[in-house]
């Protein structure tokens, strides 16, 4: 294992994965798009690695046809928790059956891969816990052997979020997504991301994907909920700009409603910040971006 201690050090991680032949490389969609655009990343130094993974957050479709065109190599998506140590599912590669020579699908866009082995994910009704229909969004639920115990020192934290069904347990991830019939998972929110603006929930996620299809790679960004005296809550758009940047935000909101962004999708306030909070992992700090968007907005007086 060759461990980086800043993941965001494209050209670091160049040179190590060069030096030491890394076969398999993990990382977020955030990393990933950092490495695509490290002009002093070359591409030969991912050369030798086999199996390209990408967890932690969704993986943004541009990024990666970015990273295949630059690399030449196939990323696939994963998922998990913390709480599940954290691998739960996984796309992979797909093989040819050497009997059959049928080919063995283990892949599929869009989705986050099929559970682990001895792993079960459950789509349920966030309140009853009743499994729902294949297809039909709810929320998820894993359970298997890689499940925490549970909270250290923190058992009314652990009851909110284990629960046991049928002699197994389960940990409830607060994420909202559905199975399909071939068993690929798919992530398609978090029951937290939403906005109610003017009564009606707005999901953040969709958002940022509207606004994605209209910006592209050109600018990192993301949507948070904030107060609203009219509407109860507003959408707000932090985008990340560097010194010198040349786009106003009236130019961006221009954008958004030029590309067909829905009115109800279009932020209320587009504040430009030096960096978007991330986690360690790195993450989107959704938390972390609203206490900047709400302190952004406070001292600009709402």
């Amino acid at each position: 294992m060759i461990s980086v201690p800043d993941p965001t050090d494209g050209a670091a991680v160049g040179r190590m994965a060069a030096r030491h032949s890394a076969t398999i490389i993990f990382g977020t969609s955030t990393f990933f798009r950092l490495y695509v655009r490290n002009k002093r990343l070359h591409p030969l130094m991912f050369q030798s690695a086999r199996l390209v993974v990408s967890g932690a957050e969704k993986l943004r479709s541009d990024v990666r046809e970015a990273f295949k065109m630059k690399f030449g190599k196939e990323m696939y998506e994963g998922y998990g928790a913390t709480e599940t140590a954290p691998v739960a599912a996984v796309n992979t590669p797909s093989f040819l059956e050497v009997e059959t020579l049928k080919e063995l699908t283990f892949s599929r866009a869009g989705s986050v891969g099929l559970p682990l082995p001895g792993t079960v994910i459950k789509i349920v009704e966030p309140q009853t816990l009743q499994e729902l229909p294949t297809g039909e969004d709810g929320l998820i639920i894993i359970g298997g052997p890689q499940v925490m115990r549970g909270y250290l020192n923190d058992p009314q934290k652990t009851a909110e979020v284990i629960v046991e069904i049928d002699g197994v347990r389960y940990y409830k991830t607060g994420d909202k997504g559905h199975i399909d019939e071939q068993g690929f998972v798919y992530v398609t929110d978090r029951y937290s991301r939403f906005s109610k603006t003017g009564g009606e929930m707005v999901s953040l996620g969709s958002v940022e994907e509207h606004i994605a299809a209209v910006l592209g790679d050109e600018l990192p960004f993301c949507a948070v909920s904030v107060p609203d005296e009219k509407k109860g809550e507003a959408i707000a758009l932090l985008i990340q700009m560097g010194e010198g940047e040349e786009k106003s935000t009236a130019d961006i909101a221009a954008r958004l409603r030029a590309g067909g962004v829905p009115p109800l999708m279009q932020p209320a306030h587009i504040l430009p910040v030096e960096k978007l909070p991330v986690l360690a992992s790195g993450k989107a700090d959704f938390k972390g971006a609203q206490t900047v968007a709400l302190e952004i907005l406070g001292k600009a007086g709402g």
